[in-house]
């Protein structure tokens, strides 16, 4: 038995109890304190069994009974000390484990370490630094499965949108799974650069969409045809007044078939718009042979621009719907009933279009479609009006060509006209006694006759100009060029040799003015009187002079007359010498022109030069004769 016992029985001291300190070792002030309780329960527990009378074996029996429940209470202490080093070590290796496992999903170089020295450190401060630690790499788990989370998320959208797979439209998609053993940075970074590509891949779908919806709309628009209705057909997703809720559709199977309908569309634009071109051109044709007003036209203008392959894609809204391929249609019928009441009149037009093209060239125009000659064909019925309104256009077309290829030497003929013109009013001016005045009219008109003779002078060198230039038409083509009739060229050489003679007849009419004019002074001079026996030869050559003069025949003196009157020295003697170059038939050439003289060139000459050339030459031999001898 203890010591315990023994005091119980044989009332033996009792040695104070040793209680384990608070390091589990020695004793301390708390196991004294709980010694001096013991000792007195013990004391009061004998002096109680020795008033009851309680023999030895009843002693020990309790006494036995003590030590055994004692042993009962330290065991249960020991057993529950042991667990609960067992369950801290327990818990610290789980929570170790857990550290492992996250940092390993986490990465060991993104994740916190466990930093204890299980040496120095007791069960719960390592347990405590794992919990802290655990916790911290939790949070780091649960940020990182978010954004695992919704990066899958979307990345599990745009795939189901690309897919064309059924997704739901409540804006909160359940992710797929995704291993949670690996929520390292690089499989994060793995994950977005997935991400970036499908959002490019959708942002290129969602682009090529959107260019087949605008092409099927344009497509509808020209065609008439109902977009929404088409387009409903391919997606209901796919035009403005749908659900805004729902995502475009970017699938394989909405690009295939929006291009099988651009496709359908297109083929269906090209057969209508051949359609309607069958349609157009007659109508064209019927508006230009029957020369409708620009209202009529107006309301087919539209479709007009299908005959411009380059501007096809400008094509206006509903020009190529049935309705008006039909509308088309029918006009092109309604013209062409008009046509057949109208043809004598359109033939008419053209005739008279033609004869306006060949009156500007100064040609006759083709005889076989004279309006008489093809109103009686057309009454008669023995020539169709169509042919014979595409033989008149034929002639059209050859006229203005050779009016395209006449119009530089046309342009020098006008010049030239113009030039005789200003000649002629220049020799009108000179023959003007009152030129001189004063006053503003007079100031005008001289500025006119500066003018007038500065062009005058180039008119030599505009005949040679025209004639070569004309020269090389007739060379290019094989055919004369005519003009009112005549070829040209010959009108020109003839106008050429005609201004020659003219200079001729001024040249010898200048002569014989200085000659009369010689002889005028000669005659007015007076007789010198000298003193001495000298005087009377000396006055016997000029009285043998004034014989020889009044003995010329009167013919002569009629004639010198005559034709210094002609010359213009005597009659205007403030003419200027330049006036020379306006005679009196250089100056109708143009009229000679428009007064159709032009056509009987080659029978007689076209000014009024031989005349002039006579009495001038046969004044001028007299008078030369006459001051020789």
């Amino acid at each position: 038995m203890g010591e315990v016992a023994a005091e119980l029985l044989y009332g033996m001291p009792a040695m104070p109890l040793s209680w384990p300190g608070p390091d589990g070792i020695g004793g301390g002030g708390g196991g004294a304190e709980a010694a001096g309780g013991c000792g007195a329960l013990l004391a009061e527990l004998r002096q109680l069994w020795g008033e009851i009378g309680k023999s030895r074996e009843e002693r020990e029996r309790t006494v036995r009974e003590l030590e055994m429940e004692c042993m009962r209470v330290y065991r249960r202490k020991v057993d529950e000390a042991t667990a609960e080093r067992a369950s801290l070590h327990q818990s610290l290796a789980a929570g170790e484990a857990e550290i492992a496992a996250l940092t390993a999903a986490l990465g060991a170089d993104s994740s916190p370490q466990l930093k204890v020295n299980k040496w120095t450190m007791s069960l719960n401060d390592r347990v405590s630094a794992a919990t802290n630690l655990l916790e911290e790499l939790r949070a780091m788990k649960a940020e990182r499965s978010k954004q695992f989370t919704a990066i899958r998320s979307e990345i599990d959208k745009i795939s189901t949108e690309i897919s064309g797979r059924s997704y739901g439209y409540d804006n909160s998609p359940r992710a797929s799974e995704f291993d949670e053993h690996d929520l390292t940075i690089r499989r994060l970074n793995e994950y977005r650069a997935r991400l970036s590509s499908l959002q490019k891949e959708k942002s290129d779908r969602l682009h090529r969409v959107l260019e087949h919806v605008t092409e099927v709309h344009s497509l509808c628009d020209v065609l008439g045809e109902d977009f929404i209705a088409i387009v409903n057909e391919v997606h209901p997703g796919l035009h403005e007044t749908a659900d805004p809720g729902k995502p475009t559709s970017i699938s394989d199977s909405t690009l295939a078939s929006l291009s099988q309908v651009v496709a359908m569309l297109t083929s269906e634009k090209t057969k209508r718009a051949a359609m309607l071109r069958e349609a157009v051109v007659p109508l064209v044709e019927l508006w230009d042979l029957m020369d409708l007003p620009e209202e009529e036209r107006r309301s087919f203008r539209k479709a007009t621009a299908v005959l411009r392959p380059a501007r096809e894609e400008a094509l206006s809204s509903g020009v190529l719907s049935i309705a008006t391929i039909k509308k088309t249609e029918e006009e092109v019928e309604r013209l062409t009933r008009l046509k057949a009441g109208r043809m004598k009149e359109l033939v008419l037009k053209r005739r008279l279009e033609l004869e306006s093209i060949c009156r500007s060239m100064h040609v006759e125009p083709d005889t076989s479609t004279v309006p008489e000659k093809s109103i009686a064909l057309i009454d008669s019925g023995l020539v169709n009006p169509s042919e014979l309104m595409a033989s008149i256009d034929e002639q059209i077309a050859k006229a203005k060509e050779e009016q395209q290829s006449r119009k530089e030497i046309m342009d020098k003929i006008n010049k030239w006209l113009l030039a005789c013109e200003e000649e002629k009013w220049l020799e009108e001016y000179n023959l003007d006694e009152n030129r001189f005045n004063t006053g503003r009219i007079a100031r005008l008109n001289l500025k006119r006759a500066e003018k007038a003779r500065l062009i005058i002078n180039k008119i030599p060198a505009m005949i040679d100009n025209l004639m070569s230039r004309t020269l090389v038409w007739e060379t290019e083509r094989n055919k004369p060029f005519l003009f009112d009739g005549a070829r040209l060229v010959a009108v020109l050489e003839e106008h050429k040799q005609a201004r020659l003679r003219q200079e001729e007849e001024r040249r010898r009419l200048r002569e014989q003015k200085k000659l009369r004019t010689l002889f005028s002074e000669k005659e007015a001079m007076p007789h010198l009187k000298r003193p001495g026996s000298s005087f009377g030869r000396a006055t016997e050559p000029c009285n043998m002079s004034r014989k020889r003069v009044d003995a010329a025949p009167p013919s002569v003196r009629s004639s010198s007359g005559s034709s210094g009157s002609s010359g213009g020295g005597a009659a205007d003697p403030f003419r200027p010498r330049s006036s020379a170059a306006a005679g009196s038939g250089a100056g109708h050439c143009g009229e000679f022109f428009r007064s159709g003289g032009a056509r009987r060139l080659s029978a007689a000459a076209p000014f009024n030069y031989v005349a002039v050339s006579k009495g001038g030459g046969g004044g001028g031999g007299g008078l030369s004769s006459s001051m020789m001898s």
